[in-house]
C-alpha cells in the first residue's frame, strides 16, 4: 500500500522509483527546442544562421585545407594551385609566411641576433611568473628585479655597464629609503632616495662609466631602435607600456581622489587632457613636436618617446578604471583602516588598494588588450610594425597581390596574446573569489 487517505487528504508513504524522461524531452532535444526552435521567428533565424555558417565554411575550409606552404613567389604559388586544383581555382598561399616570417617577426633586426628577442621574451615571462602566480617561490622575485636590465641588454646590446649603472642607482635609492624611513615619513624618504639616485647618476657615475667600459669591455653588439620591427617592435612597446602604466595609473587615481587641492587638480588635468585626445595624435606629438621642446643636439630615441607616450596614454585610462574600483568600496573599509591606526599609505597598501584592484581586474585587462592592439598605430609615424611590414612585403615583386594570408597570420598572433591575457584575467578573478570563501 503506497497511498493513504485521512479526512479527505491524500499523501504518499513511499517514494516512487525514478522514471526516465520522455523521449521528446531529452537534454539535447529540449535544448534545441528551447533555444533554437522555440518560436516561428527563432526557427527562421536559426535556418538563416545555419545557411550563413555553411556558406562561410564552404569557402573557408577548402581555402585553408588546400593552402600552399612551399613556394618562392606568388606566381610559383599559383602555378602549384593550378596543378593541384585546376585552372583558376584559388586557395590560401601561406608560402608568403614561410618565406617572410623572419621579417614579420624581427623586422630589420640583425640576422645573427635573431636569438636575442626570443631570449628576452623568455626572461620576461620567467620574471613576471612569480608576480602572476603566487604559488611560485618568492625568491624568484629577486630575478624579477634584475630582469629589466637583462632584457634591455639583450634587445639593444652595447656595453653591459649601462644597465648596471642604472641598476646601482636604484640600489642606492633603496638603501637610502630604508635608512630615511626610520626617521621620516614615507613621502620624505621617497624624495630623499630619489634625490640620492639622481646625484649618483649625474655627478658620480658619469665619471666612472668610461673607466669601467675600458677595463672590462663586456657586452653584446649594439642594435639601433630603427632596426626593430614586426612583432618584436609591437611586443616591446606593448609590454613596456603595460608594465609601466599600472603603477602610474594607481598614482593618478589616488591623486585624483586626494584631499590636496594642487595634486588633485593636476591629476584631473592630466587625465582629462590625455583621454580627450586620440592616441594617434599623441604619437605624432612624440615623433614631431617633442624635439622642439628639447635642448639642441639632443638625440632622444624615437622608440623611447613612443613608449613614454603610450605609457602615459594607458595610465590615464587605467587611472579612471582604478578610480572606479576605489569608489566601489564601502566607506567602512576606509574607517576600518583609520580604526587600526594606519597612515594613508599603509591603509592604501594593505586594505584599500588590494580590494579596489580586485574589483578593477576586468577593466584593467580590457585596457591592456586595447593597448596591445593599438601598438599597430605606430605604422602611421613611419615605424615598421607587422602592418607596416605587411605593406612592404605586398609591395615586393615576388608577393605583389598577396593580401589575406599575411593579415590572417598577424591577426592570429595578436589573438594569441590577447586571449592569453583574457584567460589569465578570468583565472585571477576565480582565484580571488576562492580566497574570500
Amino acid at each position: 500500500m503506497t497511498d493513504a487517505t485521512s479526512g479527505g487528504s491524500f499523501y504518499r508513504i513511499e517514494m516512487l522509483p525514478p522514471q526516465p524522461p520522455p523521449q521528446q524531452q531529452t537534454a539535447a532535444i529540449k535544448w534545441l527546442k528551447d533555444n533554437l526552435f522555440s518560436s516561428p521567428l527563432n526557427i527562421v533565424l536559426t535556418l538563416i544562421s545555419i545557411w550563413f555558417v555553411w556558406s562561410v565554411l564552404n569557402r573557408l575550409v577548402p581555402w585553408l585545407w588546400f593552402s600552399v606552404w612551399d613556394a618562392g613567389s606568388l606566381a610559383e604559388c599559383r602555378a602549384i594551385m593550378d596543378e593541384r586544383l585546376g585552372e583558376g581555382v584559388r586557395s590560401a598561399c601561406f608560402a608568403v609566411i614561410t618565406d617572410r616570417w623572419q621579417q614579420l617577426v624581427f623586422g630589420f633586426y640583425p640576422k645573427e641576433g635573431y636569438w636575442r628577442p626570443p631570449t628576452a621574451l623568455i626572461v620576461f615571462l620567467v620574471a613576471i611568473a612569480p608576480v602572476l602566480f603566487t604559488q611560485l617561490p618568492r625568491k624568484m622575485l629577486w630575478f624579477s628585479l634584475v630582469a629589466p636590465f637583462l632584457i634591455y641588454t639583450l634587445l639593444w646590446g652595447g656595453s653591459i655597464w649601462g644597465p648596471v649603472r642604472v641598476g646601482l642607482g636604484f640600489v642606492l635609492a633603496w638603501v637610502v629609503f630604508r635608512f630615511l624611513s626610520q626617521f621620516m615619513t614615507g613621502f620624505v624618504a621617497s624624495a630623499g632616495s630619489l634625490l640620492a639616485a639622481v646625484i649618483y647618476w649625474i655627478f658620480v657615475d658619469v665619471h666612472l662609466s668610461s673607466v669601467r667600459s675600458a677595463l672590462i669591455p663586456i657586452g653584446l653588439p649594439a642594435v639601433k631602435s630603427e632596426d626593430f620591427g614586426g612583432f618584436t617592435l609591437s611586443i616591446v612597446i606593448g609590454l613596456s607600456a603595460i608594465m609601466l602604466s599600472l603603477p602610474l595609473g594607481i598614482l593618478l587615481a589616488l591623486g585624483r581622489k586626494s584631499d590636496m587641492l594642487i595634486i588633485s587638480k593636476l591629476s584631473i588635468i592630466f587625465i582629462e587632457v590625455i583621454r580627450g585626445v586620440p592616441l594617434i595624435v599623441w604619437l605624432f606629438t612624440a615623433q614631431l613636436l617633442l624635439n622642439y621642446f628639447l635642448p639642441k643636439e639632443t638625440n632622444f630615441d624615437l622608440m623611447l618617446r613612443i613608449i613614454i607616450m603610450v605609457t602615459l596614454f594607458s595610465a590615464a585610462y587605467l587611472a579612471e578604471v582604478i578610480r572606479g574600483g576605489l569608489a566601489a568600496l564601502p566607506r567602512g573599509q576606509y574607517e576600518a583602516a583609520d580604526a587600526l591606526g594606519f597612515d594613508y599609505w599603509k591603509s592604501m597598501r594593505l586594505i584599500i588598494l588590494p580590494q579596489a584592484l580586485k574589483i578593477s581586474i576586468p577593466g584593467i585587462v580590457n585596457s591592456y588588450i586595447g593597448l596591445f592592439k593599438d601598438t599597430t598605430l605606430v605604422v602611421f609615424i613611419g615605424m615598421y610594425d607587422p602592418i607596416g611590414l605587411a605593406r612592404s612585403i605586398r609591395a615586393s615583386t615576388d608577393w605583389n597581390g598577396v593580401y589575406w594570408e599575411i593579415y590572417v597570420f598577424i591577426a592570429l598572433i595578436f589573438f594569441i596574446f590577447c586571449y592569453a591575457m583574457s584567460r589569465y584575467s578570468l583565472y585571477l578573478e576565480r582565484k580571488l573569489q576562492r580566497d574570500q570563501r
